[in-house]
């Protein structure tokens, strides 16, 4: 049984989420200020997605990842940042006998440099790397990360010296991760989050979980997170299984049935399960020297 973990609040993600909770963050002080609180709840890194303040869409702007870094960092509490990369490869095709051309406004698909623009002038201590494309939730839309753009993009983050955090998804992400490890892509420790119970993904049963966590390379640091009320349940499952935590406002919007939650009360709710279970929570310092992170800023 794991006896220490950490924790990463997820804090508003890029769904379709702000129409469905009341106090979502979307503006960049709200962002920044529901990831201090949290890292004050007790979370050690904090991953971040940007929204336009007028709309509650998914942007990425890098005025508003600037604006969020910087509120953050200027506070009195400390917390591990971590940048997403995954937007810029979104393709929303047509439905039915004409899938082409691609959904005008919904389509966002750019190259790597582009997609690392706020990585390189930002230089958070971890950035997501989604290491596969798929058909993500219902209609139309696909999450596009192909191998070529995946290796341009490992390569850059490699050099920045930030550390990526591998996104799998499925099985077949875990195959890529081992690809970029050989061609020296990788550096250790490998930090790997398995993302459960995305539809098209793997489901969030504890036999795949397992599954895929006796697929992961030896030496790896790696998370665990499910969606919606499952997202608390596997808080519990972590000190068995060996993954670290991860819960936030992009995952789940509910800290019991009918009751919103906040960041910050998600994270106190996982900390209190750890706590019960007696295994230590660790503080940002602590996974910075797990991680072997550089903190710029």
């Amino acid at each position: 049984m794991t006896s220490k973990l950490f924790i990463t609040c997820a804090v508003t993600g890029s769904g379709d989420t702000a129409s469905r909770h009341p106090d979502l963050p979307i503006t960049p002080k709200q962002i920044a200020d529901a990831a201090i609180a949290a890292a004050r709840a007790g979370a050690a890194i904090a991953h971040i997605h940007v929204r336009d303040p007028r709309t509650g869409a998914a942007a990425r702007d890098i005025a508003l990842y600037r604006e969020v870094v910087e509120r953050i960092r200027e506070s009195d509490t400390d917390v591990v940042i971590n940048l997403t990369a995954g937007m810029g490869g979104d393709l929303v095709l047509q439905s039915g006998e004409t899938p082409l051309p691609p959904v005008a406004g919904a389509t966002d698909l750019v190259g790597p440099t582009e997609r690392l623009a706020h990585i390189a002038e930002l230089l958070p201590e971890i950035c997501t790397l989604d290491c596969g494309s798929m058909n993500f939730a219902l209609g139309d839309y696909i999450m596009v990360n192909t191998p070529s753009q995946l290796r341009a993009m490992a390569a850059q983050v490699q050099a920045l010296g930030v550390r990526p955090e591998l996104e799998v998804f499925d099985t077949g992400h875990l195959v890529f991760v081992k690809d970029l490890l050989k061609e020296g892509l990788l550096d250790a420790p490998l930090m790997i989050q398995l993302c459960m119970g995305v539809p098209y993904g793997a489901p969030d049963d504890v036999l795949t979980l397992l599954s895929m966590v006796n697929r992961l390379p030896p030496g790896t640091i790696y998370s665990a997170f499910s969606l919606g009320r499952h997202q608390l349940p596997y808080v519990g499952l972590a000190p068995m299984i060996g993954h670290n935590i991860r819960v936030g406002l992009e995952d789940n919007l509910y800290l019991s049935r009918g009751q919103f939650a906040s960041n910050a009360d998600l994270v106190a709710r996982a900390v209190t399960t750890l706590e019960a279970m007696n295994v230590a929570i660790m503080t940002p310092q602590e996974v910075r020297t797990h991680l072997k992170l550089v903190k710029r800023g």
